[in-house]
């Protein structure tokens, strides 16, 4: 059985309901859940932050944001993989290896294999300077021990840790307190 939801309301002229909410009264099965995901993540890609428009407008001679798009849609192909501690292939990621598969495997950058290194490339960027594609490093106590590729509006992309499966988060609550820095990718 379909799980039972309130209606989600309309904009003025009763058709656009991207931004609307769905509360549901049900637990929703997985493959309800993921579609959820997917809409919000279709919508975060189709409708870039203002950091984001300003960056994807400054490289479109370039082809950077293009780039970026590719980045962005690989790693999101890959939620659902399951943690596994060292794991840099499809069978199973940990947080590093999944950035190194996801920019290796679309644009042929080799990244350092684990996070700490990874924080040491590329430029440093402001945390109100992210725009998708960048890296986000966490830890406790100046010390980097996880890694993520910013989305866009707050929300990344990594392999959080074993018993858990590629996903996205926030970046505020528990990531937010762990946060310790930003890096752009050089030849993004």
């Amino acid at each position: 059985m379909a799980p039972a939801s309130k209606p989600a309301p309309a904009s003025a002229n009763g058709r656009d309901l991207r931004d609307a909410v769905v509360v549901l009264d049900e637990p929703m099965q997985m493959s309800d859940r993921a579609l959820l995901l997917a809409s919000d993540i279709n919508r975060l890609m189709a409708r870039p932050s203002a950091a984001g428009a300003n960056a994807t407008e400054a490289s479109a001679d370039t082809g950077t944001g293009s780039r970026i798009q590719s980045v962005l849609q690989r790693a999101l192909t890959l939620l659902g993989t399951p943690y596994r501690w060292g794991g840099t292939t499809t069978d199973g990621f940990d947080c590093s290896g999944l950035v190194g598969y996801v920019f290796r495997t679309t644009l042929g950058i080799e990244l350092p294999r684990v996070s700490r290194d990874m924080a040491r490339s590329g430029k440093e960027v402001d945390r109100a300077s992210l725009v998708p594609g960048d890296l986000v490093f966490f830890g406790r106590r100046g010390r980097v021990d996880h890694v993520g590729i910013y989305l866009g509006e707050g929300r990344f992309v990594h392999a959080p840790r074993t018993g858990r499966d590629v996903t996205v988060s926030n970046l505020d609550g528990y990531w937010g307190a762990k946060f310790l820095e930003a890096r752009r990718v050089a030849g993004i």
